[in-house]
């Protein structure tokens, strides 16, 4: 086989043709088709186009009757049974038991150890760890479960970023903590809520508090703005009000914001990061 230019007639490719040259040509050709078309077959869906082999679709269908069909035979069997027994009833005979479910007794489960690992608590306490701080939750909203309920299953938006320099004191009547922020820092709803009171008092200044689910009531003292009427509803991280230093117990400008939950003050750095 001699491949030439037509103008020139010069030689651009010699290839000597025999028969074991074909052969093994033609051979190598079929296998290596053979081979491709076999892979697109098996790793397409092309396969599911050849007449006769099941798709996907027919072969969940299959199980799911052959699910329905034990289940049949099964209920047929009881019916059988129940009407046997009626029969029995009549004639005076005795019941006929349902068989009882037949048990692999050789497997023995007394050996298994509930027991946790070293890897498993240290792996248990990062994930709970991650998820402290995370905007999650409880899933049921029925109120009646509250018993249930747990309220570090909730993590609560930061009122304000700033330092705390007064602590949290029940014994001496310091129901929440004082925060010292920036001049003029937007206050924060911790979580979505209703404005119950938003006013003015003589030792606090201007007070705005927010009820919540699960009987958790937020308060936020000492501003010098309120952005919320009574009766209003705010979402978690909406500004509520202004930082400032009103009423006459005020040491200067902070905010003092207080927890409660289910008419108990808590301590609000057990809930929230600061």
């Amino acid at each position: 086989m001699v491949i030439f230019n037509d103008e020139t007639f010069e030689e651009r490719f010699i290839f000597r043709l025999t028969r074991l040259n074909v052969l093994s040509v033609s051979i190598s050709l079929g296998i290596i088709f053979t081979f491709l078309t076999f892979l697109l077959i098996i790793y397409s869906p092309i396969k599911e186009l050849i007449p006769g082999y099941p798709s996907n679709y027919q072969r969940e269908s299959l199980i799911k009757l052959n699910l329905f069909a034990d289940s049949l035979q099964q209920e047929i069997k009881r019916k059988d049974l129940f009407f046997d027994n009626i029969k029995n009833i009549v004639e005076g005979n005795d019941f006929q038991e349902l068989p009882e479910l037949q048990t692999n007794e050789s497997k023995s489960y007394d050996s298994i150890k509930f027991e946790n690992s070293l890897e498993d608590s240290l792996l248990r306490l990062e994930f709970e760890s991650q998820n402290l701080h995370n905007l999650y939750y409880p899933e049921t909203k029925d109120h009646t479960k509250q018993d249930l309920f747990n309220i570090f299953n909730i993590s609560f938006y930061t009122p304000v970023n700033g330092i705390i320099t007064s602590k949290f004191d029940s014994s001496k009547g310091h129901f929440g903590i004082d925060i010292v922020s920036k001049h003029n820092s937007a206050i924060k709803a911790i979580l979505d809520g209703t404005v119950i009171f938003s006013g003015w008092t003589l030792e606090t200044g201007y007070i705005i508090a927010l009820q919540h689910e699960y009987n958790i009531l937020s308060i936020y003292k000492h501003n010098s703005v309120l952005l919320k009427k009574e009766g209003e509803m705010v979402s978690t991280g909406e500004p509520i009000a202004i930082s400032g230093e009103s009423g006459e117990i005020s040491t200067g400008p902070h905010l003092h914001f207080e927890l409660w939950h289910n008419g108990t003050p808590v301590n609000p750095e057990d809930y929230i990061m600061f």
